[in-house]
Formats: C-alpha cells, sequence, structure tokens
C-alpha cells in the first residue's frame, strides 16, 4: 500500500506512458542463497506484460526457474531541486522529481519463436526509434542465440515526485527555477508541472 497517496499515479494512460518511456527497469529475482538478486534489464512493455532478452544462461535464469515470483522496477529521474534553489532551506529539502512504476509479478521463459521474433521487434521499435532497422523473423538464426521472458503482472503500483502537496505559487517558483537552470530533464519537469 502506498504511504504518499498525493504521489500515487492511477491514470492508466499516464502509467502506459512511463511504461512505454522507459529502456531500462530492474528485476528482482528470488536468489538460491535467499537473498534478494536485482539486474538492469533492458525491456519493453508489450502486449500488456514486460518483456526482456538476455543470454541463454545465468543467475536471473535460475533465479526465474526456481521461483518465478518477480519485482520489476522502473524509474524515470526528471530533475534535482538542488540547494540552490532554495540556498538556506535544509539538506532535507533537496529533492529528485521522477515517475515510477513498480510491478509485482510472474516471470518465464518465452518458447514461442512467433512470440520471441514479435517480442524482440517490439524491442528494437521502442529502443532504436527508427523504423529501417531489419525485422527480426521466427526463422532468424540468432533468435536462437538469445533467451526472451515474459513477466505476467500481477499488481502495479506508479508514484510521481511531482511538488505535490506544495502550494500553486511553490510549484510556479519551481517551474521558474527549472526553466531557467535548463539542465537535462528541467524543462520536461516543468512541463509536467504545469
Amino acid at each position: 500500500m502506498m504511504r504518499k497517496k498525493q504521489k500515487e499515479v492511477r491514470d492508466p494512460e499516464q502509467i502506459e506512458k512511463i511504461l512505454r518511456r522507459a529502456r531500462v527497469g530492474r528485476l528482482a529475482t528470488n536468489g538460491a542463497d535467499g537473498y534478494p538478486y536485482i539486474t538492469p534489464v533492458n525491456f519493453v512493455y508489450f502486449r500488456g506484460k514486460i518483456y526482456f532478452h538476455c543470454a541463454p544462461a545465468g543467475e536471473k535464469l535460475d533465479n526465474i526457474e526456481r521461483d518465478g515470483r518477480v519485482c520489476f522496477a522502473i524509474d524515470l529521474p526528471l530533475a534535482y531541486l538542488d540547494t540552490a534553489y532554495e540556498p538556506t532551506a535544509s539538506a532535507c529539502a533537496v529533492t529528485q522529481l521522477y515517475q515510477s512504476v513498480l510491478i509485482r509479478g510472474r516471470a518465464e521463459q518465452v518458447d514461442g519463436l512467433e512470440e520471441k521474433a514479435a517480442v524482440l521487434n517490439a524491442l528494437m521499435a521502442s529502443h532504436e526509434g527508427v523504423a529501417d532497422y531489419a525485422d527480426i523473423a521466427p526463422d532468424t538464426p540468432a533468435l536462437a542465440l538469445c533467451t526472451v521472458v515474459a513477466i505476467d503482472i500481477e499488481s502495479l503500483t506508479a508514484k510521481a515526485g511531482l511538488a505535490q502537496g506544495k502550494g500553486a505559487a511553490e510549484v510556479e517558483k519551481i517551474r521558474r527555477y527549472l526553466l531557467a537552470r535548463g539542465l537535462p530533464g528541467d524543462l520536461e519537469a516543468a512541463a509536467l508541472l504545469g
């Protein structure tokens, strides 16, 4: 259950936008030694699932085979409100503006060549951002060299840290600061603030 309800994102379109924009997520599996095992992976949100590809052997696949329960985290850091924003404020006042999604689900390897090819093409389209790459077909020899994993989403929560709970004057002050500073992410954060 989310403690800071004002940061919760419930709009399915906004959640999907975050999922489609993010390129890297962190996969948490249950390790054989009882410790969580976290791996960053390139992924794509496709057909209502999270998919990633990897080598055909390794610890994360061993963990998934033993226990398919996983957690998957995605975050989009936007802009950092540094001490220059409010020089007299305490260190507790610095904050990150962000969007994030946390997923719990079950992971399993994709065996069908048609589905693997479709997923890898979706991954390429998402990451490459161009339409002129060579499509991957079910009979593409390289398809057998990689593993594709699907995460069936069982629960999902999304958050955005975008100055919720601040008054309109404070939000406008943050927005103007970000526009003037102009660092990567500042303009997008300012636009999301309104």
